[in-house]
């Protein structure tokens, strides 16, 4: 069985270690990285399944972030899902028009990530 590979971008180091405790439990293979320029840089070495990005990061925001790994045709297909505290309309609009295929706000309940991820990944 092939592990599906999760990329996931957070800052905030014991988010970042929460997160991947979750996913790496479900079977998901888990890569880390703290900002936005890592994100570039190993989505290109890691190649995932789909992104889990936050908006507040340093150098880059997420929503630059997705917009570029949606402009690369290399990347373009990789789901992207945005995790952040960031709840107004305006920015999960501001989200959603940047490429990310859903849109949660922190904090979050594990089975809803689960399922968003399952429905983007199935298989």
């Amino acid at each position: 069985m092939n592990k599906k590979k999760i990329l996931i971008v957070e800052d905030e180091e014991s988010l970042l270690k929460l997160e991947s405790i979750l996913l790496s439990s479900r079977g998901y293979d888990v890569t880390g990285v703290l900002d936005g320029i890592a994100a570039l840089e190993q989505i290109d070495v890691v190649k995932p399944d789909l992104v889990i990005l936050d908006i507040m990061l340093p150098e880059m925001d997420g929503f630059e972030v997705c917009r570029r790994i949606k402009a690369n045709p290399a990347t373009s297909h990789i789901p992207v899902v945005m995790l952040t505290a960031k709840k107004s309309g305006q920015d999960q609009k501001k989200g959603l028009d940047a490429g990310a295929a859903a849109y949660v706000t922190k904090p979050f309940k594990s089975a809803r990530i689960m399922e968003i991820i399952q429905g983007l990944i199935a298989g």
